[in-house]
């Protein structure tokens, strides 16, 4: 079963290069306009301009991660990018970006 083709938001996996090795249904469909058929193979450096360029070499080149939204064509997104870690090992980097609601709650939790 493959669980993140149904899940409502974009899933992109790359390695340490920053070449894309996964990305799910909505993955593909939202970066299509990078390469006609996916990005699995080839690099996101070259889909990011600066400043977002060299803070992904930064996250590929140790494990951090990096989160944060954005506002597109009226749709509001939170963007979370994450070290992928495979037995302990530093592999590369995931992405989710997935439409939040304009306004969000924010609650406390002690």
């Amino acid at each position: 079963m493959n669980w993140t083709n149904g899940f409502k938001g974009a899933i992109t996996v790359c390695d340490r290069e920053g070449i894309v090795v996964y990305m799910n249904d909505e993955s593909k469909r939202v970066f299509a306009k990078y390469a006609d058929g996916g990005l699995v193979g080839k690099s996101l450096l070259f889909c990011h301009p600066e400043p977002a360029r060299t803070r992904l070499k930064e996250m590929l080149a140790e494990p951090i991660s990096n989160t944060y939204t954005i506002e597109k064509n009226g749709i509001h997104k939170m963007i979370h990018q994450s070290p992928w870690m495979e037995d302990g090992q530093f592999k590369g980097v995931v992405e989710m970006s997935f439409e939040i609601p304009m306004e969000m709650p924010h609650h406390i939790r002690d």
